[in-house]
């Protein structure tokens, strides 16, 4: 039940954060040009990031060591991911990807307008963030 209560808070939470308005962007210039990663929620069980890309932009093959899985989903745009040693694929708009603790992946704009896709990251320490008391309003919810 408490699974499901995070995914969904995580749902709602995407959700909200593809449709807010602009925040303060990342690095533009950084090691992938083009690649402009916003960090929407960073708390000690989860992150959610939207990752804005320019035509032609490449965010290079990486990993994310610090977190138990995370979910790629494309929200706008021509993307094209990698992950791990399989064929490169174009993502589907919608569509969630799963990847575990590691996983080296990468992604690129294959269009000519910019894209998007929101990255949730359940991290490490969300175990331990189960272990604290639920407060009054989620008890009042079960």
């Amino acid at each position: 039940m408490r699974i499901r209560t995070v995914f969904l808070a995580l749902t709602l939470t995407l959700l909200y954060a593809a449709l807010a308005g602009a925040q303060t962007p990342g690095a533009a210039n950084g090691p992938n040009p083009g690649v402009t990663p916003v960090r929407q929620i960073d708390r000690a069980e989860a992150r959610v990031t939207r990752v804005e890309l320019q035509p032609g932009a490449v965010r290079s093959v990486h990993t994310h060591d610090d977190v138990r899985f995370h979910l790629f989903i494309p929200v706008s745009g021509k993307i094209e991911l990698t992950i791990g040693s399989a064929k490169p694929v174009e993502a589907a708009i919608g569509q969630a990807y799963f990847m575990e603790k590691g996983t080296p992946h990468g992604f690129r704009n294959l269009g000519s307008s910019p894209a998007m896709v929101m990255e949730v990251f359940v991290k490490d320490s969300a175990a331990a963030a189960r272990q604290e008391p639920a407060s009054p309003l989620a008890v009042k919810l079960r």
